[in-house]
C-alpha cells in the first residue's frame, strides 16, 4: 500500500485561509442571537440567553418577504437572461475570431472591464430614467450588459476549445446554425454556464450600488437596500443587522444545497475535456 505524503505547509495555509471565512461567520451567527448588552460585554463569546427577537425585528423592519421576492425576481431574471444572451454573443464572436473586425469587436467588449462604474454612473442613471426603465426590468438589463465583458472572455475561450468537427457533422445532417447552438453547443457549455450563473447570482443578490442608483420606487428595494435601515447616523444596530444578514444569506445557501449536483456535474464535465 502506497502512503501519501502530507504537505504540511499547504495544509497550514488552507487552515489559515479557512479562518478568514469561519471567524467572521461565527461572529455573525453569535451576534445575531445576542442582545446589545451581551454584545458589548462578551464580544466573540457565546450568548448567555439565545433569542430570536433580533430575527423578528429584522423581519418587520425590512419587510423581508417583499424584499426577498424583489431580490429573487431580479437575480433569477439576471442569471437566466445572462446565460442565454451572453453565450450567444460569445458563440458568434468565438467562431469568427479569424475575422479582423470581429477580433476588434471582442477587444472592444473586453475593454469595458477596465472602465470603473462611478465614471459612467450618472449617465446611466439619467438614461434609465429617460427610458422609463428605472425599475426591476431595467436593473436586470444592466446586469446582463455590464456582465457581458467578463462573461464573453470566459465563454469565448471555452467555445474555441470545442472542435469544429462537431458542428460540421451536425450541419451535414441538416441542422441549422440555431439548432447547432441550442442542441450541441449550449449543452456543452454546462461547466461555463455553471460558473457564469454562480458569479451572476452572487453579484445580483448582494449588489448594493446599482439598485441604489437605478431603482426609483422605494417599494422595489432589494434586500441589501432594505438592510441599510439598520445603519443610523451615529450608531448601528449590529444585533438586528446581523440577524438580517443571516436571513439574506439563507436563500443562497438553500440554492446551493439543491443545485450542488448540477454545479459539481458541470465541473466534472469540464475536467474531462
Amino acid at each position: 500500500m502506497s502512503s501519501r505524503k502530507i504537505n504540511w505547509w499547504l495544509t497550514a495555509l488552507a487552515v489559515v485561509l479557512s479562518l478568514t471565512i469561519f471567524v467572521p461567520l461565527y461572529f455573525t451567527i453569535v451576534t445575531a442571537f445576542k442582545t446589545p448588552g451581551e454584545l458589548a460585554q462578551s464580544g466573540f463569546g457565546l450568548p448567555q440567553h439565545w433569542t430570536l427577537d433580533n430575527f423578528v425585528t429584522a423581519w418587520q423592519l425590512t419587510n423581508f418577504p417583499a424584499r426577498l421576492m424583489t431580490s429573487a425576481i431580479i437575480t433569477v431574471g439576471a442569471v437566466s437572461l445572462t446565460l442565454v444572451t451572453n453565450s450567444m454573443v460569445a458563440y458568434a464572436v468565438g467562431r469568427n475570431m479569424h475575422r479582423p473586425w470581429v477580433r476588434r469587436l471582442f477587444y472592444y467588449f473586453v475593454a469595458a472591464m477596465f472602465v470603473p462604474f462611478p465614471i459612467i454612473m450618472l449617465p446611466v442613471v439619467k438614461q434609465t430614467a429617460m427610458m422609463h426603465i428605472d425599475n426591476e426590468a431595467g436593473l436586470i438589463l444592466i446586469y446582463v450588459v455590464y456582465g457581458l465583458a467578463f462573461n464573453l472572455l470566459l465563454y469565448t475561450s471555452y467555445i474555441r476549445s470545442i472542435p469544429l468537427e462537431v458542428e460540421e457533422s451536425a450541419s451535414i445532417d441538416g441542422a441549422s446554425r440555431w439548432g447547432i447552438f441550442w442542441r450541441i453547443i449550449f449543452p456543452l457549455l454546462a461547466p461555463m454556464n455553471a460558473t457564469v450563473g454562480i458569479l451572476t447570482c452572487l453579484w445580483a443578490w448582494n449588489d448594493f450600488l446599482l439598485p441604489l442608483v437605478i431603482l426609483s420606487d422605494p417599494g422595489t428595494q432589494t434586500l441589501p437596500l432594505a438592510q441599510y435601515v439598520f445603519q443610523g447616523q451615529f450608531n448601528t444596530n449590529y444585533t438586528v443587522a446581523f440577524a438580517s444578514y443571516l436571513m439574506a444569506i439563507a436563500p443562497l445557501v438553500l440554492v446551493y444545497v439543491f443545485a450542488q449536483r448540477w454545479v459539481i456535474s458541470g465541473v466534472m464535465r469540464g475536467s474531462q475535456r
